[in-house]
């Protein structure tokens, strides 16, 4: 496969949205934004949010789906030997796109390399982790689809 650039992933996840909601769905860059109408969203103008553990993350879309399904797509970039947060589950399945870096992703129990091009399926209620293992920022997309669940 060829390795994805930020433009074409962007293009790639516009296609997996309209997919995933069976050609009815949007995007909208906040929860309370309505999916049920068509935009672009220009990169530059997403707001970049620096989190506590370093990474940074742009949320892209965060929402319900006319069709039913919550999605929520963002960017982060993950420091050199950072994780985002501890190994985890939730009902959400999810897809990880590798924009760059070196990183390891936790299969439940099985560590697995992965790096600029990769895509990581992440099953519902399946325990799985990620940290960059390089010596530069690593980059990625996430794809998040479910229910949208009440936490706790």
């Amino acid at each position: 496969m060829e390795q994805l650039d930020r433009r074409n992933l962007f293009a790639v996840l516009s296609a997996f949205a309209t997919l995933s909601a069976l050609a009815g769905s949007a995007a909208a860059e906040s929860a309370t934004a309505d999916l049920s109408v068509s935009k672009v969203i220009h990169f530059g103008d997403i707001p970049v949010m620096k989190l506590p553990t370093g990474s940074e993350m742009r949320r892209v879309m965060s929402g319900t789906l006319p069709t039913g399904e919550f999605v929520e797509i963002h960017e982060s970039v993950l420091p050199a030997g950072h994780m985002p947060h501890p190994p985890h589950k939730h009902p959400n399945t999810e897809w990880l796109f590798i924009q760059s870096g070196k990183l390891e992703y936790l299969d439940v129990d099985k560590p697995i390399a992965i790096g600029p091009g990769d895509i990581v399926f992440s099953a519902s209620n399946v325990i799985h982790g990620l940290t960059n293992i390089g010596d530069t920022p690593a980059s990625y997309i996430v794809v998040s689809v479910g229910k949208q669940l009440k936490e706790g």
